[in-house]
């Protein structure tokens, strides 16, 4: 099978030290392999895009020499798409309508003795699943994915090693289109893949958690599983993961080389004594080949 790999940035604004991080990860694990590196721009939740941020990224990634192989596609148009793979997911029984509020959610959790613990999400306890009477006359508010019965999803990150999650128990049901219309997204991004061909996914570590979720609706909707490579985080000064809600700053590109030196050494590649890009990037090539085979 041909590599194909990918880069999917939402465009809430310019690309920071971590999300070069990821980009360049995804980018020398195509050209290390010999495949092909796409650029997908995943502006599905549209009220937190930014205007012109898309062109902003684009340009960041040229600045590096990072440039896609195939034309830029846009979730933002792939609405159709996703909503046949709902009304499949419907039609298998995989999928439901939910009438729940998060606050229905809460209180059912605290009847149930089981209230959702400080700073993480609510496991939907199945309040609307069909055989538990579904929306009892209420109105659709999201659907849901149903893994109730599904069991541990087992996979193997090529960094991580062996990963395995009771998705049941870690998140519940979970939402594949949302209360305000947009499509979730878990969903989104497991037909993107697959309709582009992805072979191989390689992206932040605080994504390996959507993991199991996305190998469960591949299996449902007979697509194929990408291997996975989570990369390591970049941190910022308090502790947390670099991220625009962190106040990660844009990158400044007046000397793309020393961004992605910089870049290269938080993924354990040696520093490129170059002073050009191409030799630069060549030598992580290389580099990374030796390290990460496919």
């Amino acid at each position: 099978m041909s590599y194909r790999g990918r880069f999917a940035p939402s465009p809430t604004g310019p690309l920071h030290a971590g999300s070069l991080v990821a980009a360049l990860a995804s980018w020398l694990d195509a050209r290390a392999h010999g495949g092909q590196w796409l650029v997908r721009i995943e502006d599905v939740d549209g009220p937190r895009c930014v205007p012109g941020a898309e062109r902003q990224i684009i340009d960041q990634l040229a600045a590096c020499g990072l440039h896609s192989d195939a034309p830029v596609i846009r979730q933002s148009s792939r609405g159709s798409t996703y909503q046949a793979a709902l009304e499949r997911l419907l039609q298998q029984g995989d999928a439901y309508p939910c009438a729940c509020s998060r606050q229905d959610i809460e209180l059912a959790l605290l009847a149930a003795g089981t209230p959702r613990e400080r700073h993480q999400a609510a496991t939907y306890p199945g309040t609307c699943r069909p055989e538990r009477g579904g929306l009892l006359g209420r109105p659709a508010r999201a659907w849901r994915f149903r893994v109730a019965g599904l069991g541990h999803v087992e996979w193997r990150d090529r960094r991580l090693g062996a990963q395995s999650q009771d998705v049941a128990s870690a998140v519940g049901d979970f939402i594949v289109r949302r209360a305000d219309g947009l499509w979730a997204y878990q969903l989104a991004v497991v037909v993107d893949d697959a309709e582009q061909g992805i072979t191989h996914v390689v992206r932040g570590e605080d994504l390996a958690d959507n993991t199991p979720r996305q190998i469960l609706l591949q299996q449902a909707l007979g697509l194929p599983t990408p291997r996975y490579l989570h990369t390591p985080l970049v941190m910022g000064a308090n502790g947390e993961k670099l991220s625009k809600q962190n106040g990660a700053h844009a990158l400044d590109l007046g000397n793309p080389l020393a961004a992605l030196n910089v870049a290269a050494q938080a993924l354990g590649l040696p520093a490129s004594a170059s002073d050009d890009l191409g030799s630069a990037l060549g030598h992580w090539i290389g580099a990374w080949a030796e390290r990460w085979p496919a």
